[in-house]
């Protein structure tokens, strides 16, 4: 009983201590601060697409989920030619992790260069330290004023123009057109001023932006050859990563877009990303390319073909590159 007695006594002493005078409770004591809460491991019931989303908070894909980064004017653009491949071009640059791209053409050197610098920088992504800004508007090549314009904007701005077989451009230019407006007179008709003597009329825009030294002249009296890559619309669909390749070091760039991220679609006729970026899966051009093109007079193909033949001899000797079209 005793020791029954000493048990409660001593219990006793350290519960009732809080207690005051009157025999009320004391005021409760502040808690200490919490810990820092840790970051939750994965466990296995988040799903891996949940691991995957959650941006680490120091890496350059969490930056842009912050809003950070910085909206620059391109060091690179891709300004030519229509129909030659330049979505194609800009879809596989985009892959690499160095590389911010305006999806759609911005046409400010050409149509919207009144709205000002400010409007065209607003338009391009942000970026991180080391990484390029790019923008493509294949029309900037045939357009006169765009070279001192660019050149006015930044002289040492890159510039990379995919190039085409003429002839067989200026059939899939007209294939577009004929797509969107099915009554247009044939492609026979639209290529000759007057068919009987064979003339050319090189004012219908399909035959004249394949005059591809003529624009050329236009360039060079504001950018160095060298400043200018040209790629083969031709090997962009025999060899893409053999293209991509020179680019890549063109702009300076890792040579991380290689082989493994292209395969052939045998339907479309030309090679498509395994993985698009922000995806994991397979990512062709849309239906707008590729498209069938019409059965044209091998006559015309062939007085094209003499046609483009000086032209694309000079082509060649500007470029110190045989691009092999007959």
């Amino acid at each position: 009983m005793l020791f029954l007695w000493l048990y409660m006594f001593y219990s006793c002493a350290g519960s009732c201590a809080g207690l005051t005078a009157r025999g009320s409770p004391a005021p409760p004591r502040a808690a200490p601060p919490l810990p820092p809460l840790l970051p939750r491991e994965p466990s296995e019931e988040s799903s891996l697409e949940e691991q995957r989303a959650a941006p680490d908070a120091g890496s350059p894909m969490s930056s842009f989920f912050n809003g950070s980064g910085t909206k620059r004017l391109p060091q690179a653009i891709i300004i030519g030619v229509k129909k030659g491949g330049t979505r194609a071009l800009l879809e596989f640059l985009r892959v690499h992790p160095d590389v911010r791209a305006v999806g759609a053409e911005p046409h400010f050197f050409d149509r919207n260069y009144e709205r000002g610098l400010a409007w065209y920088r607003d338009l391009m992504p942000r970026t991180l330290e080391g990484q390029i800004t790019m923008e493509k508007t294949p029309s900037y090549f045939v357009t006169k004023e765009a070279p001192a314009r660019i050149s006015s904007m930044a002289r040492g701005t890159k510039l990379i123009v995919v190039v085409r077989d003429p002839v067989t451009r200026a059939i899939s230019d007209y294939t577009q057109t004929l797509s969107k407006k099915p009554d247009i007179p044939t492609f026979e008709s639209l290529t000759f001023k007057n068919r009987t003597t064979g003339l050319i009329d090189t004012s219908w825009s399909a035959i004249q932006i394949g005059i591809y030294a003529k624009h050329l002249e236009n360039w060079l009296l504001y950018f160095p050859i060298g400043q200018i890559l040209f790629v083969s619309g031709e090997r962009l669909i025999s060899d893409p990563a053999g293209e991509l390749g020179r680019v890549q070091d063109f702009l300076g760039l890792k040579r991380i877009i290689t082989d493994k991220h292209f395969y052939f679609n045998k339907t479309k006729g030309f090679p498509c990303l395994k993985k698009a970026e922000g995806s994991s899966k397979p990512h062709c051009l849309g239906k707008t390319k590729g498209r069938t093109h019409p059965d044209i007079d091998q006559e015309v193909v062939q007085r094209l073909r003499d046609f483009y033949r000086p032209f694309n001899m000079k082509f060649y000797q500007m470029t110190g590159q045989d691009f092999g079209w007959d």
